[in-house]
């Protein structure tokens, strides 16, 4: 009974190292991880980074909830993040509940006052839930709009000449109410609704809002998350996609015509923050759970990032 007892000590003996040896594999892996992103949280402490949240990722809840938790490890690692999100999926639905067509012109969203009312609708409730998801982790976060303390003043944009309704170009910003926010040690989650010179409220593209947020208030970084995985030479090559590119490579991109479709104003925009005080853009593939973090605290990264200056 006693040498039974001894073997049975003996295999729980080896199977213990066994797992303390997988464990201690693990950890280390993990602890090789955090290695390799200290000197990008130094480099990026204290800086202001403005995410654009779209696409796929806002739909699933899985993806949505670890978008939010890359949002607040980089909170706590001393960045500060602005929230600036879409809804368009959401808006086309809430519109076919009404039997209203969604209709668009140049990647913009036709807008009449009945399309306007549902957009800041939809809009607000997204906002509220991506709020409480946060306070929910820990976070202080604060959901406002354009219109709020005059963040971004619009005027209204045509799309080839055509009156497209109430769809807003951003032609100023007035970053106070972001200050205030950040200091106090907040997270602003910004809808794309802005004010025009007549006091009506404006349907301004997501992702034009977030490269005049980024713009304003001189962002190290603006990502935009999207659903692809970057900038292709071939975009049926999945092989050729580009990691790094300047703003001259950038724009010989959209002159040669490389890019089309969705990436095209997207590219624009990347250009035009770029030109306007931000350091870096990314376009990164929010269907990638944690590509927030793998983009910024890895040496491979993800995604394509578009830097101001030449490439050596």
């Amino acid at each position: 009974m006693i040498y039974r007892f001894e073997q049975e000590l003996e295999r729980n003996a080896e199977d213990n190292s066994m797992v303390s040896n997988d464990s201690l594999d693990k950890v280390l892996a993990k602890a090789q991880t955090l290695s390799e992103a200290l000197p990008y949280i130094q480099r990026f402490n204290g800086s202001t980074i403005v995410v654009k949240y779209g696409g796929s990722a806002m739909l699933d809840e899985n993806l949505k909830y670890n978008v939010i938790k890359d949002v607040a490890l980089l909170k706590l690692i001393g960045l500060k993040p602005i929230i600036v999100h879409g809804g368009g999926k959401e808006i086309n639905k809430w519109l076919g509940k009404i039997n209203k067509q969604s209709e668009f012109v140049n990647g913009l969203r036709v807008t009449d006052e009945e399309t306007l009312e549902v957009a800041e609708m939809v809009l607000n409730k997204v906002n509220k839930s991506l709020v409480a998801m946060m306070t929910q982790l820990g976070l202080k976060a604060v959901g406002i709009s354009g219109k709020d303390a005059g963040l971004l003043q619009t005027h209204k944009k045509t799309a080839d000449g055509k009156d497209i309704g109430y769809v807003g170009e951003v032609t100023s910003s007035d970053t106070k109410i972001l200050d205030t926010l950040i200091q106090d040690d907040f997270i602003p989650v910004i809808a794309p609704i802005g004010l025009g010179d007549d006091f009506h409220g404006y349907n301004i593209n997501a992702d034009d809002c977030a490269c005049a947020i980024a713009s304003a208030v001189n962002a190290e970084k603006l990502v935009f998350l999207t659903d692809i995985e970057g900038v292709y030479v071939d975009p049926s090559d999945k092989k050729t996609l580009v990691s790094e590119m300047n703003v001259a490579e950038a724009e010989e991109f959209i002159e040669k015509g490389v890019v089309g479709g969705g990436m095209m104003p997207k590219l624009k925009n990347c250009i035009e923050a770029l030109k306007n005080g931000v350091s870096r853009v990314h376009i990164l593939d929010g269907r990638v759970e944690h590509c927030l973090l793998l983009e910024f605290f890895t040496e491979k990264g993800i995604g394509t990032a578009i830097l101001k200056d030449p490439l050596f």
